[in-house]
């Protein structure tokens, strides 16, 4: 895997993640080296989705209300429909998102976590690909979908659902790995 030293990451999420796709690919970033932030509107803790069931929570590193993008080298969007759903209507968070974009850091995002995308109005234009049922919405943004296990279009890197995590780990490390420390060393 890519070392990952020094990268700061940003996980911007909310009540209702879908758990594997915040904690297995967040484990993925700690072992290759990043220091990753969970970042919500939601203090203290938030809890987590199997499905549609409640599952486990995860701390809450900082407020959404206190974070600037400037302070990471890259961007974490977990899915989760209630999570994504939620957090697409935060000012904050589409404002985090589009500064990021607009500076070139990496964004990795999976499931419904495309959604903040979206209302961020960033999509115009990109590929990407996403939990199925939201493809309408992708499309309708402006962008190119496909179903595909995983996809990067050039700081992105989307994938549809649990089952790829694996591979959307990978890709999300390299393309972090890549471009977080091509950030790194423009600052």
């Amino acid at each position: 895997m890519a070392e990952l030293s020094g990268i700061r990451v940003a996980v911007l999420a909310t009540n209702g993640f879908e758990e594997v796709e915040l904690t297995k690919p967040r484990q993925a970033l700690i072992d290759a080296g990043a220091e990753v932030k969970v970042i919500s509107p939601v203090p203290g803790e938030i809890y987590g989705m199997h499905h549609h069931d409640k599952a486990g929570k995860v701390k809450v590193d900082l407020p959404l209300q206190q974070a600037s993008q400037e302070e990471f080298d890259a961007v974490l969007l977990p899915g989760g429909a209630l999570n994504a759903d939620d957090l697409r209507d935060w000012r904050e968070a589409q404002n985090f998102v589009r500064q990021a974009d607009d500076a070139g850091k990496p964004i990795a995002v999976i499931c419904h976590g495309g959604w903040l995308l979206v209302s961020a109005n960033i999509t115009k234009g990109r590929t990407m690909t996403s939990w199925p049922t939201i493809r309408y919405d992708i499309i309708n943004s402006g962008a190119n979908w496909e179903d595909r296990e995983v996809l990067r279009d050039r700081n992105w890197v989307s994938s549809r659902k649990p089952d790829d995590i694996p591979a959307f780990n990978r890709e999300m490390i390299s393309v972090f790995s890549e471009l977080g420390k091509q950030g790194r060393r423009a600052a």
